[in-house]
């Protein structure tokens, strides 16, 4: 049976439960963030055999998939990365509002700034970007200020981590310095730049595996997404996830079709299975994020329920959503976080 005949017309893509069809898809996800086991039932349930790799950025998958040849079939950027992506032609519609689990999908999670209604992509997970913090090493008066990583006390200098995805590194100096955001300003900039070159003096890395670092205390605090901060504190109680007072960004990770994809039945096959409430359930107890999917609370951890990184920030800085900035300011942006790498 060709795998085409899963897609029922008008209706979207249905299978019935143990219905095997032979196939491949290539997924090209964020590092440590794809539970095995989910793409395991997804083979055992439709024969559709998965092919992971990672990466540890939005600006390192867009340049991958920018090059084209990529052989993947599906990534899974930020939403403003969405946006991006759909301007530059890089990704295919894949009727998700079309598909048998769409039902599934909560109501404040269709009509997203970055693809309004769905046409493109499925949401994965979604979180903020705060600090992580080992209470063991210091628990003082700048526990609630991304003072923390930027302007650090001497019991953390040398001992900090920061994420190496650029939009959330600017997003964090911008709260800190108490600048708007998608800001152009040049003499704004100025200070952002000198801000951050000061800081990472005091850094000891820049690095994505957070989790690691944070749990063999190679790293006692690090700029870091909620879920990895939960994931360290299953291993050390004494790490407690900070929502900057100044304020934090929050985004939403979507899985999309890439316009080069070779496998696309397959693909969408694999974008209504995520979409099933005991997937999402299964992917959100690993990851430690919460997700989009009605239902699949039942099929998480029970630990996430009441989760501070999840449910903590009532009155702290609330997580807000940046939507994309203009291609003259990403470029502004991209030569400050250039000079940092240096």
């Amino acid at each position: 049976m060709r795998l085409t005949s899963l897609i029922a017309a008008g209706v979207g893509l249905v299978f019935a439960a143990g219905q095997a069809t032979a196939g491949e898809l290539h997924f090209y996800n964020w590092g440590n963030y794809t539970d095995p086991k989910v793409l395991e039932k997804f083979t055992a349930e439709t024969g559709i055999d998965i092919t992971l790799d990672g990466y540890d950025s939005n600006d390192m998958m867009l340049a991958k998939v920018k090059a084209g040849g990529s052989g993947y079939d599906l990534a899974v950027p930020s939403g403003f990365m969405v946006k991006i992506m759909t301007d530059e032609g890089l990704i295919q519609k894949a009727g998700v509002n079309q598909m048998a689990n769409f039902k599934n999908v909560e109501d404040q999670w269709v009509d997203v700034y970055f693809d309004p209604g769905r046409e493109y992509s499925v949401p994965w997970q979604w979180g903020s970007t705060g600090i992580s913090l080992n209470t063991k090493y210091y628990d003082g008066p700048k526990s609630d200020s991304w003072a923390l990583v930027f302007d650090p006390p001497e019991e953390l200098k040398n001992r900090i981590n920061m994420v190496s995805e650029m939009s959330d590194v600017i997003a964090a100096g911008l709260f800190y310095l108490g600048l708007p955001q998608c800001n152009g300003n040049k003499a704004d900039l100025k200070k952002l730049n000198d801000m951050l070159q000061s800081a990472k003096e005091d850094w000891r890395t820049i690095d994505y595996g957070i989790v690691e670092k944070m749990t063999s205390e190679d790293v006692y605090a690090s700029h870091n997404w909620n879920g990895a901060s939960m994931r360290a504190r299953r291993v050390i109680p004494e790490i407690k996830y900070i929502y900057p007072k100044e304020g934090l960004n929050a985004w939403m990770d979507n899985v999309v079709l890439l316009s080069d994809a070779k496998n696309v039945d397959e693909a969408k096959v694999f974008m209504n299975f995520l979409m099933a409430p005991e997937n999402a359930g299964m992917i959100s107890s690993f990851a430690g994020y919460a997700n989009a999917i009605k239902g699949s609370a039942e099929f998480m951890n029970p630990d996430m329920a009441e989760a501070p990184e999840i449910v903590g920030y009532e009155g702290a800085g609330k997580p807000e959503f940046i939507p994309p900035c203009t291609q003259e300011v990403q470029a502004m942006y991209t030569k400050i976080w250039n000079n940092l790498l240096k």
